[in-house]
């Protein structure tokens, strides 16, 4: 794999966690609802755009909400 920028890559594992959501017909609120644990939508909208660095705890929490496993998250 190519070097990539933190921002890209950012970007696009939010890409990948929107494009999931939308495929399960999921409102951010919606998937806000599935997640365990303390997170808002504002979190999701900051993920989703790339803005913000989720931690490895998060990422697996959004991917069990989205019935998926973690490296499908995060393929690309």
């Amino acid at each position: 794999m190519s070097s990539m920028e933190k921002s890209e890559l950012l970007k696009k594992v939010g890409k990948r966690i929107q494009e999931l959501r939308i495929s399960k017909g999921y409102s951010q609120v919606d998937l806000v609802g599935k997640v365990e644990g303390n997170i808002d939508t504002t979190n999701i909208s900051r993920i989703e755009s790339g803005r913000t660095n989720p931690t490895v705890h998060t990422l697996y929490r959004i991917a069990q909400a989205l019935e998926v496993s973690l490296d499908e998250l995060i393929k690309f």
